[in-house]
């Protein structure tokens, strides 16, 4: 039974007070290349250098594979360069393709030259795709059959090799256009002189190699199949996108949303040099410290009603706190449904109908409770009437945001994900100050 991560984690990294280093490689090396991967990504540079050489060499390709790119580049860099030909020696398309990003020209050139001509030919056809899209990711490992195929020629077929994830074959006509799927079960409980085409599926999504590849791992994971088939616009059979890659796919696409809320890479190393770490991280800070600038003007504008009434600059915090949750609410629905491809032109008059209905009952009641509270506290009828109009005005406005900042930046082909979250908290922030200090100055002075 392999060893926990966390376990081996603190093994290697309080290995200085062990002699027995070579156990340690041993419950790494008995890792698939999953969690060496993910092991190697979560100890300091210094001992991950030393995994690095240790490590075997028939392991390493797929290692490198399964690695996030900054970690993988540390390797990479680390790498002998008569090391190279050896890694190379076994490499597919598929492989390289993932390595690509990371590995300098003369490397890449090394490891194409390393593919057989089949090989090279499904390369250089992905690299016709962009990485966005589905056609740049595909499996090539498929059964295909003509059109004119029998059950007897698909149960040959089927006794020589059945791919990963393959419960079906692929019926193309004398163009290599596709023509038809069939399911392996179908096959199997059929009288063998019986044509293929009597079995077909009837319907089954056909993606398109320039389809967005989110989009397309969606339809296959909905897809009741182990695979979806690929084709050019020419109705030519590509290959297929398989469950597994589907899946990585949604995972590296989900993770990217997480991290861009925070204005960060997904690639980025756990330790990855401070240097570099400051320097990805500055411009986000510098973009968030003029938005603070600009909800800071806003508030100087009402310094005289902030030196004569002491309570508001108290509450002010609760304003923007609460206009900033119930608008993060909103926006991460509605970037969510933009992802899946679920918001469009049609349906956002219903969703901001929606979302507002939401704001609304959610702002009367903790607009009543803070207002209840802020009386007692202060025992100032009107400062609760104050924070309570201010509370249910800005989660109103926050409802309104949450749907129209990220559907605008989507129209701008700017990422919602990265920059809606910032503009969110500008909105609520400033929309929540001049509410509370407006009505403070009304009502107070």
């Amino acid at each position: 039974m392999a060893e926990p991560l966390p376990d081996l984690i603190q093994e290697i990294v309080s290995e200085n007070s062990t002699d027995d280093t070579g156990a340690v490689l041993d419950a790494i090396v008995s890792q698939d290349d999953v969690a060496v991967a993910t092991l190697l990504e979560s100890v300091p540079v210094e001992p991950r250098l030393s995994l690095w050489q240790d490590l075997p060499s028939e392991r390493k390709l797929d290692v490198l594979v399964e690695m996030r790119s900054d970690p993988r580049e540390i390797l990479i860099d680390a790498t002998e360069e008569e090391e190279w030909s050896a890694l190379f020696s076994d490499i597919e398309a598929e492989e390289l393709l993932e390595l690509m990003d990371s590995l300098p020209n003369r490397l890449v050139d090394l490891a194409y030259a390393e593919l057989d001509a089949q090989q090279q030919t499904f390369f250089r056809e992905a690299t016709q795709f962009n990485d966005d899209q589905v056609g740049h990711w595909l499996t090539h490992d498929l059964l295909v059959l003509p059109l004119n195929a029998k059950v007897r020629d698909g149960l040959r077929l089927i006794r020589r090799n059945v791919p990963r994830h393959c419960d079906t074959i692929f019926l193309v006509n004398r163009s290599a256009q596709f023509s038809a799927v069939v399911r392996m079960t179908r096959i199997f409980g059929s009288p063998e002189h019986v044509p293929l085409v009597e079995l077909i599926e009837e319907n089954i999504p056909v993606l398109k190699g320039t389809d967005e590849s989110t989009n397309a791992s969606l339809q296959v994971q909905r897809s009741g199949f182990a695979a979806l088939p690929v084709v050019d616009d020419n109705n030519k059979l590509l290959g297929r996108l398989d469950i597994t890659s589907a899946s990585e796919l949604i995972n590296e696409f989900y993770e990217r949303q997480v991290m861009a809320t925070a204005g960060m890479d997904e690639d980025e190393d756990l330790f990855s040099p401070v240097a570099k770490s400051a320097r990805n991280r500055a411009v986000w800070l510098g973009i968030n410290l003029l938005t603070a600038f600009l909800a800071s003007w806003f508030i100087g504008l009402f310094e005289a009603t902030l030196q004569q009434v002491v309570a508001l600059a108290v509450l002010m915090p609760i304003v923007a706190s609460m206009g900033g949750i119930a608008g993060s609410q909103t926006l991460t629905l509605i970037v969510r449904g933009l992802a899946l491809g679920q918001v469009t032109k049609a349906n956002t008059r219903a969703l901001m109908v929606k979302e507002l209905k939401v704001g609304g009952v959610n702002g009367v009641i903790w607009a009543l409770i803070i207002g209840v509270v802020a009386y007692f506290w202060f025992t100032d009828v009107l400062i609760g009437v104050v924070i309570c109009l201010a509370i249910l005005f800005n989660i109103v406005a926050a409802a309104i945001a949450g749907v129209f900042v990220p559907v605008i930046l989507d129209k701008l082909k700017i990422d919602p994900a990265l920059s809606g979250s910032v503009i969110l908290t500008t909105v609520t922030d400033i929309v929540g100050f001049v509410a509370f200090l407006g009505l403070g100055t009304l009502f107070l002075l």
